[in-house]
């Protein structure tokens, strides 16, 4: 019993260890033509002036629409659980 929690932790370990190796450098950015269509075209097609604004509320509408409503459900629902009830 002890070698297979010794094995599991040795597992985990270089489970963790491959993934640190595997990961992207912190601050330099993948290219990404996407990232360069919204930087040229977020003015012109969406109207605002700032770019994380339209494509938060523009391009990606809907889903900032689902955000708010599942943030919403969230809050009334643990309003509901913790209320008190008078007696």
């Amino acid at each position: 019993m002890k070698w297979i929690k010794v094995g599991a932790f040795l597992v985990m370990v270089g489970f963790l260890v491959g993934v640190a190796a595997w990961m992207h450098p912190f601050g330099v950015p993948w290219a990404s033509e996407m990232d360069d269509y919204f930087i040229a075209n977020a003015q012109v097609e969406a109207g605002a002036n700032n770019v994380v604004t339209s494509v938060v509320f523009d391009y990606r509408g809907f889903d900032t629409l689902g955000e708010a409503t599942v943030l919403l459900c969230a809050v009334v629902g643990v309003a509901l659980v913790l209320r008190r009830t008078r007696r």
